[in-house]
């Protein structure tokens, strides 16, 4: 259980590294958690900071999931459920950083980052590519990112289910639905209340975009 134990752990203290915060930090001086929603991820970083920052914010979130899996399958040689709760511990890690007081960010692209390892090493890789292929195609239409990861992470379960039949991993993907659902519900709320359509808080990115 030692293994399995660090694996777990190493995978939260991984996803509490505060990527935004830190890029925020050099590149401004500033605290991310006092620009715009608050919010230490990319997307937040992006919209006040710049692309570049957010562009590295990015890389290493989504590499934050993907080592802890990798770490506990290849050099921890831990056991599959014990991989997928490092998966997880990351994304929660991300979410509620022990490095910040317990803030932090949405979770979406460490999730991402650790599916993008989890299935394809137990031989799901085509439940990877639908799983991808749901997130594009949202995002192809509305330019929202944010939105299309949403969407990916809320179909995430029925992909689950359909390609390994377990009931345990659907739980898990259920699991981080819930708990990615309960940091974005604000920031959905926020938007929903500024946007005068449907159609703003859709394509609301891309219609800010065009404004500039």
């Amino acid at each position: 259980m030692v293994n399995e134990i660090i694996a777990v752990v190493l995978g939260y203290l991984l996803g509490s590294i505060p990527s935004a915060y830190i890029a925020t930090r050099i590149a401004t001086g500033k605290d991310i958690r006092q620009l715009g929603g608050g919010n230490v991820g990319g997307l937040n970083t992006l919209r006040e900071v710049g692309a570049k920052p957010a562009l590295a914010v990015g890389i290493v979130d989504l590499g934050k999931g993907a080592a802890a899996v990798a770490i506990a399958y290849w050099l921890l040689d831990a056991p599959q459920l014990f991989v997928m709760l490092t998966g997880l511990a990351a994304a929660i890690g991300h979410m509620w950083m022990v490095f910040l007081k317990f803030s932090g960010g949405k979770g979406m692209l460490t999730t991402f980052g650790a599916i993008a390892v989890l299935m394809p090493v137990y031989g799901y890789w085509y439940g990877f590519l639908i799983f991808l292929a749901v997130i594009i195609v949202p995002f192809v239409i509305t330019r929202n990112i944010a939105l299309a990861m949403g969407i990916g992470i809320l179909f995430l379960p029925l992909i689950v289910w359909l390609i390994t039949q377990s009931e345990l991993a659907t739980t898990l993907a259920i699991t981080i639905g819930v708990l990615i659902a309960i940091k974005f519900l604000p920031t959905a709320r926020a938007a929903w209340a500024k946007a005068e359509t449907r159609k703003d808080f859709i394509f609301g990115d891309r219609r800010q975009d065009k404004r500039y």
